[in-house]
């Protein structure tokens, strides 16, 4: 058994995402969660406040998804997905269409966020292919998107600095400037008019040249949870479509409530050519991921010849396991939407309270379940700097667990959260940037 007193980078053979092994700090063991909170193997007890990775939408441990999961088990927990189906992805499957926009009619299953978008990255292009349209072979994107860290999903982004070593590796990317914007942002028409103007001009330089155009639809999350307003959206595919480019939608983050509605495309009353949604998808449990296509894009390779089929697969597709709790997740959100769209409301009150007032803070905004700020400084701080570390300390010595993206501070807690538990979150946060702007001159002259 593991003595979690003596665990450090040395002794554990784990290399662990997204960190630097040789400076990291010994990593916290979680002995157990339950609903927000999360008990250390030293026994202290911290507040999840970003539902770990934005995945557990509804709290750790929730009782409905762990029966829905030990059910399954004893039933089917795994079966090669493809002259094979099974009770739990057919009735997923139906439950997404019944709750997206009926000309999204096809579900293809796959294991995580990152491989939804290459699924819907190889789909776009081949549908062309198949449409006799082969020169469109160009794809767009957003400054600040994040869709993923394979090579195709690095591709539609190529904004992270992480990335930068994999450059020469990636298919090329026009980016469009992201309009985003903030509560009582005096220039967010601009913004939009200036997006959608770049946009317009490369749409018309090659009007028969791009397959798709990628976007995070209201929030762009590992980019620094930044928004942008429905009425953009819907400008955008008025224009996409106008020269009939796909609108990939990755709601792989906003899907499953984030936004406040079920999801972003019902939020901004639009419809994309193709969606992706992953993390919520099992209410946290296991990897689980869709793509999720129109009628049109999937009879493009409905044909008599084998080699017109979509060629693409992982071992766990569709999974009886992840999607058994997939169905129970859904049913809790179907049960009780408000436990999601009560969350804004929360937010704006105590944001007033707490942040409205604070030197610090800046750009505040607001999603749905998502609140985010910029820490005011007079430097360029950037994901590499040292700010992000010394908070997400600061934040842990209080007892939770928030992780900054640069700058930014954000706040993104499972739905099961009660109002004295976001309370002590907000009160927490003037706290630690009251000792922030004591350690630095942070605040501009």
């Amino acid at each position: 058994m593991i003595d979690s007193s003596i665990l450090t980078i040395e002794n554990s053979p784990i290399w662990r995402p997204f960190t630097q092994m040789k400076t990291a700090d010994p990593p916290l063991f979680v002995k157990k969660g339950s609903g927000m909170t999360l008990e250390l193997g030293d026994g202290r007890q911290i507040l999840d406040c970003i539902s770990s990775w934005w995945v557990t939408i509804h709290g750790h441990s929730h009782p409905i998804l762990a029966q829905a999961l030990t059910e399954q088990a004893q039933q089917l927990e795994q079966v090669i997905f493809t002259a094979f189906t099974h009770e739990p992805a057919e009735t997923l499957a139906q439950k997404l269409l019944d709750h997206l926009p009926q000309h999204l009619r096809r579900v293809f299953f796959s294991d995580n966020g990152s491989t939804a978008v290459e699924v819907a990255l190889k789909m776009a292009y081949q549908y062309w292919q198949r449409l006799g349209e082969p020169q469109r072979t160009r794809f767009l994107g957003f400054t600040g998107g994040y869709h993923g860290d394979t090579l195709g999903a690095m591709a539609m982004g190529q904004s992270s600095p992480w990335w930068h070593p994999f450059q020469p590796l990636l298919m090329s990317l026009e980016t469009i400037p992201f309009p985003a914007t903030f509560d009582q942002d005096p220039a967010v028409e601009q913004k939009e008019a200036a997006s959608l103007a770049c946009l317009s001009h490369l749409l018309n330089q090659h009007p028969q040249e791009y397959a798709a155009i990628f976007i995070e639809p209201l929030v762009q999350g590992a980019g620094g949870m930044r928004m942008c307003r429905p009425e953009f959206l819907q400008r955008l595919q008025a224009l996409v479509h106008e020269f009939h480019v796909l609108l990939v939608y990755d709601e792989v983050m906003t899907g499953f409530g984030r936004t406040g509605e079920l999801f972003a495309t019902l939020k901004s009353a639009t419809q994309p050519d193709l969606i992706c949604l992953s993390k919520g998808l099992s209410g946290g449990c296991l990897p689980l991921a869709v793509t999720i296509a129109t009628e049109a894009i999937y009879q493009a390779f409905y044909d008599d010849a084998l080699e017109n089929a979509f060629f693409h697969s992982h071992s766990y597709t569709g999974n009886p396991l992840a999607c058994a709790t997939g169905v129970a997740s859904l049913k809790l959100l179907e049960h009780q939407p408000q436990i999601y769209q009560r969350l804004e409301s929360l937010h704006r009150q105590l944001a007033v309270h707490y942040l409205q007032d604070q030197p610090l803070v800046e750009n505040l905004r607001f999603c749905g379940t998502i609140m985010a700020f910029e820490i005011k400084t007079n430097t360029q701080e950037d994901y590499f700097s040292d700010l992000g570390p010394w908070l997400r300390q600061e934040f842990l010595a209080a007892g939770l667990l928030l992780r900054p993206l640069g700058k930014t501070i954000y706040l993104l807690p499972p739905y099961c959260v009660t109002e004295l538990e976001l309370e002590k979150i907000y009160q927490t946060l003037p706290q630690v940037l009251a000792k922030l702007a004591k350690l630095h001159s942070l605040i501009p002259a």
